[in-house]
């Protein structure tokens, strides 16, 4: 198959095959494609709206190629978001991984360094003096002592060295921004997954379904943020193996105060790990702890099947309160 086929379906404006995705994700990730080629193919697919069965041949693709982290048993989860919400808010995803890790939970947790936020999961990881390890046995020793470990992105998957100068380039969002959550080379059996604009939860929700997991939520919180905040409802897609579910979930039911966006804000990667730190001793300000539970409490509801959601957002209180999260980094 000539890539000017898989070109002329795009500008078309119609889906591509699977048989052509996988062509054209193999020659991008193997560097087989001019960059006109491939950045000609990610505007094409953005521009008439990607698919999750584009998605899933994408990861697929990815993953073939990834350094994958085995002998993983058990349930572990992800708590992450897309990025690109554009809300400077603090990290809420590595508080909640930590939190979650602190409760006893396995955490696997994989990320890369800031592009839109003020910090992200690497730099906050890397700040608060946690390991970024790349070897297998490293890694299960790690997540053995604390149920947490940062997986750094770029060491798992040296195969995107071929896109990045592509994506560099366009400058603007491509499928590869929505990627990321779906790579986890632990491959986690749980997600929380943050999307930054409500028409790309049923397309995230659609390409988990397709993946394996096991139980996820696909989750858009109020007031525009890719994480559960305490503003009021959230849009949620729940997966259940290869079935969704859409459903809102208001914090307001639990108890979870409202607050301003302005009160989630750091100003940068200072403030931001030093809100971390607070957090994760149970202290902190109080809209961020709230929204702190909300996202743990939703966690726990994955990973605790049949159990409610009050009885969830009670243990996750507990928790945060108790600082859960800063016996990780501690142990």
């Amino acid at each position: 198959m000539k890539t000017v086929e898989i070109l002329e379906t795009l500008a078309a404006g119609q889906d591509l095959s699977a048989e052509m995705a996988e062509v054209a994700f193999t020659r991008m990730m193997d560097g087989e494609m001019s960059p006109v080629q491939a950045g000609s193919v990610l505007m094409g697919l953005r521009q008439k709206g990607e698919t999750a069965q584009e998605m899933a041949t994408a990861v697929a693709v990815c993953l073939e190629r990834a350094r994958k982290v085995t002998g993983l048993s058990g349930k572990r989860i992800d708590p992450v978001g897309t990025g690109g919400d554009g809300k400077n808010s603090f990290n809420c995803s590595t508080a909640t991984a930590l939190t979650l890790a602190g409760m006893g939970y396995q955490v696997t947790k994989h990320g890369n360094r800031a592009v839109s936020s003020s910090c992200g999961s690497a730099d906050a990881v890397d700040g608060l003096g946690l390991p970024m390890l790349q070897e297998v046995p490293d890694i299960l020793e790690e997540l053995s002592r604390r149920n947490f470990v940062f997986l750094f992105a770029p060491y798992f998957h040296p195969a995107f060295k071929h896109i990045m100068p592509v994506r560099q380039e366009l400058g603007m969002r491509t499928l590869f921004n929505m990627l990321g959550p779906l790579l986890n080379p632990a491959r986690p059996t749980h997600q929380l997954l943050g999307v930054a604009r409500p028409e790309h939860l049923q397309l995230m929700a659609d390409s988990l379904a397709l993946s394996g997991i096991e139980r996820a939520a696909v989750v858009h919180g109020a007031g525009g943020y890719d994480e559960l905040t305490p503003m009021g409802p959230a849009q949620v897609i729940m997966v259940e193996g290869t079935e969704t579910r859409a459903t809102t979930i208001d914090p307001a039911q639990f108890g979870i105060a409202p607050c301003k966006p302005e009160e989630l804000a750091v100003s940068g990667k200072e403030q931001g790990l030093a809100v971390l730190g607070e957090l994760l001793a149970g202290k902190g300000s109080a809209p961020m702890r709230e929204m702190l539970v909300f996202n743990v409490g939703v966690a726990v509801h994955l990973l605790e099947d049949g159990r409610d959601m009050q009885a969830c957002m009670d243990m996750a209180r507990e928790a945060v309160m108790a600082g859960a999260g800063g016996k990780v980094l501690h142990a």
